[in-house]
Parts: structure tokens; sequence; C-alpha cells
């Protein structure tokens, strides 16, 4: 006869069946534990599937169901559970990596997750199993990195955070979740916005803009191109880097970058003045990316080649991605432009919900106005010295 709760409450010491090969044992002392008797391939085997009253009865018989289901399939469940015990956290964590891979909008994505883990995770827990791993070993691999990168330790302990609980999800793992932040490592790390100030990176002063743009200008080359351009419509160079001319419309000067190529996921429509159309160069047919790299065709350039423009340019001082921070301060200090329009020409999500609620148009207007303002200061040439400025 089948088990009830009542009888699995009460019941003597000794072996009571609940169908189908699943028992209770009750010891002398009164500890209850649940086993699926089985045979595979001619041998008996039995599997411990807990201990009463951790594993109810209904528990119980979900998972002898789940195990009668892999004998069915020719899998001996004692084997598999030996088996998936023993995985390590690198080996879930490429697990994970695999089953993410497919719904990441971008390749990237799973490179940095794997090479982030390469360099400060496997080396530290990799080979740990991941049912062991504890709290002691996440502090251990994160101390480290946390003040000396705070913003790349936090990710490290989020994608950790993350492989745990797919290790949780698959049942190889069981309790609280070391790597989570909230209510347990905020009590033992300092908080990453606090560790130290923010690194920008290293910008142009605003004032030397023209004087900048004036020798870029003399320089030759796709990359050179690629640079004022991204100068000239303040976007990221992976933007850049990846136009193709069906993203350009030359008539309506107009560049509309696709969700998918966006940081926020969003589409992105940035207005063209005649400097920024100017480096595009000649027009070719839409498949063709706008700056196509001179050593391989129909690949993008790569992303350190306008940082090797500036290089020559004897410019180590400052980055490209600089040049956001030095439009923004040049917009925010010197213009009378409202900071929303500001912002929406760099592409910046609102992180203020009950205004992001309101923020409904993208401001194209305004904003093709802004861009043809910094095109002017941005192209503004030094007067020759026989040139008298008239009032």
């Amino acid at each position: 006869m089948s088990l009830s709760v009542q009888k699995v409450k009460s019941a003597p010491p000794g072996r009571h069946g609940d169908g189908r090969g699943l028992f209770l044992y009750v010891k002398p002392s009164g500890a209850r534990s649940w086993v699926l008797r089985y045979q595979v391939q001619g041998r008996r085997r039995d599997l411990g599937l807990g201990s009463y009253p951790d594993v109810t009865l209904a528990m119980a018989r979900d998972r002898a169901t789940e195990a009668r289901r892999l004998i069915v399939e020719g899998e001996d469940p004692i084997a598999k559970k030996q088996q998936t015990k023993a995985k390590t956290f690198k080996e879930a964590a490429q697990e994970l990596i695999e089953s993410k891979r497919s719904g990441w909008k971008n390749a990237k994505h799973a490179a940095q997750w794997t090479s982030t883990l390469e360099t400060y995770v496997f080396p530290k827990i990799g080979q740990i199993q991941v049912s062991k791993i504890e709290t002691a070993d996440i502090i251990g691999t994160l101390t480290p990195i946390w003040s000396e990168k705070p913003e790349t330790a936090n990710r490290v302990r989020q994608r950790i955070e993350s492989v745990l609980d797919y290790a949780t999800a698959l049942g190889i793992r069981a309790g609280d979740n070391p790597a989570r932040w909230r209510g347990h490592l905020d009590h033992l790390l300092p908080k990453p916005t606090k560790v130290r100030a923010v690194k920008h990176h290293p910008a142009l002063p605003h004032a030397e803009i023209a004087a900048f743009m004036s020798d870029l200008g003399t320089r030759s080359g796709v990359a050179a191109r690629a640079l004022g351009f991204t100068i000239l419509t303040a976007a990221r160079s992976g933007e850049t880097r990846g136009a193709t001319w069906a993203e350009i419309d030359l008539d309506a000067q107009l560049w509309t970058i696709p969700a998918e190529r966006m940081k926020a996921g969003k589409e992105h429509r940035v207005p063209l003045s005649d400097a920024a159309i100017a480096c595009l160069g000649a027009r070719r047919n839409d498949t063709v990316l706008a700056f196509e790299s001179e050593i391989k065709p129909g690949r993008p350039i790569s992303d350190m080649s306008m940082t090797a423009v500036l290089r020559r340019m004897k410019r180590n001082d400052i980055t490209v991605h600089g040049f956001r921070s030095t439009f923004r301060d040049w917009a925010g200090e010197t213009t009378g432009f409202p900071r929303e329009v500001i912002e929406a020409a760099l592409a910046h999500g609102i992180k203020d919900k009950a205004e992001a609620a309101y923020a409904r148009s993208d401001l194209f207007d305004k904003r093709r106005d802004l861009m043809e303002a910094w095109a002017s200061v941005a192209m503004k040439r030094e007067l020759g010295g026989n040139v008298v400025t008239l009032s």
C-alpha cells in the first residue's frame, strides 16, 4: 500500500514501501530517509533521495519519478548523480555561457564573460566543485581586485552569482548564494562606487578641439576619417566601425543606428553635419561598411585603428572615447542647449524612471541644431597672421 503523510511521520523502525521501488527507511533512533531501489543491467541499486522531513513524501515521489525517467532512457541515476555532483565551477560556468549565447545580442557578451572568468575566477575557484563553494572562496576571489578594479570586480561578482544560481537551478547546489550582494557581501566588502572615484577616459579640453581637428584634417586614411566622423557625431567607436551605407541617408543627412548595435538596445538617429558627411567619402552600395578596413576588405577597421591615429599625432594623453566627454563638457559649459538634448545626442539612457516615462521624443530637431553648432566649433580654422578681425 502507498504511504500516507501520517504513516511517514509515525512509521516504526524498518523499511516501508510506497510502491514501484520507493521505500522509507526508519532507523531505531527515529531518523527517516528515502531510498529508491531499482535495477540497471541486472544489477540492483539503491538511490538515496534525501532525509525526512527535509524531503517530504511528495518530494520523494517526484525524485523517484525523475530517476525512473532516466532509467527508461538507459541511464543509471546514481552514476548521473555522481557525475553531476562532481561538476566544477568552471564546467558550470561554461555550460551557462553556452545556454545564454543564443540570447545575447552579439558575440561580444560571451567573450567578455569568458575573458573575465578566465582571468579572475577560474585560477581561484575554477576547479572547486560548484556545490562546495562558500563565502570564503568568493571573498578570496574578489579581494585582490575589489579596490584596484572595482567596476570589473563587481561584474565578476555578478557573473559568479549567476553561475551559482544556475547550479542551484540544476539541482547540483543547495542553500543561499554566497556571491549575492544584498544582505550578504554588502556587509563584508565596501560598496564598489565608494572604493574610489570613477576613472574617466582621458579627454581633450574642448577649447583645443579646433586645433586638434585641423591637425587631424592633414591625416589620410580610413581610420583618420573614422575618427573625425566619431568626434563630429559624438558616437562610440564601435558604432562608427560597424556603420554600413544602408544606415546613412545623405539626402536627409541622417545616420540611423539599429537597436542591435546600440549599447542601450534602442535605435538611435544621428543628425549629420556637412563636416561629418565629408568624413564618409564617396557613397557606396548599402551592404558596404562606411569605414571598411584597407587591409581586410569587407571587414571593419580594428578597434585600435583610431587609437593608432592618436598615437601618430603624439596624443597619447587622450582616448577616442574621451571625445564624448569633450563634447559633453563643451555643450554643458558653453551652450544653452538643455541637458536632455545633450544626453540624447550621446544616446544616454535616462536613469530616473519617472523622467524616462515622459521622455517619448528623441529631440531630433534640437539635436540637429546642437550637432551643427558642434561642427562649426570643431572645424573652425585658426586665422592666419595677416588676417585682421573686424568687429
